[in-house]
């Protein structure tokens, strides 16, 4: 049963992993590509570190803090290089494809 769960969240780790690496190749301008490795790819290696930890864990008998204290440090490093890169973004002036706020996309601006 264990294996079961273990082969599930790597699974589930490496399938957010890989859409998320397709978001950061895939999607048009900066703003959005930050999405891929700041969501999707930070839950894919936490999916991955955790079924780590719980197999190190049951196969040495003892708690295996490594990996979970991996986990902490990407689940808080993330949203702040993610933040810092659109902070810098935003200092170059990089211009996103998205329409204006309240304006639909087929609008025109007068």
């Amino acid at each position: 049963m264990l294996d079961y769960l273990l082969a599930f969240l790597i699974l589930l780790g490496a399938g957010f992993t890989f859409i998320g690496s397709l978001g950061l190749a895939r999607l048009p301008d900066f703003y959005t590509r930050l999405h891929g490795p700041t969501k999707a790819t930070t839950l894919g290696v936490g999916a991955m570190l955790v079924a780590s930890a719980i197999h190190f864990s049951v196969g040495e008998g003892g708690p295996s803090l490594h990996e979970l204290l991996v986990t902490l440090f990407l689940f808080i490093t993330a949203p702040v290089s993610a933040h810092l890169l659109s902070k810098a973004g935003l200092h170059l002036r990089l211009r996103s494809r998205a329409p204006a706020p309240g304006k639909a996309s087929g609008e025109q601006r007068d």
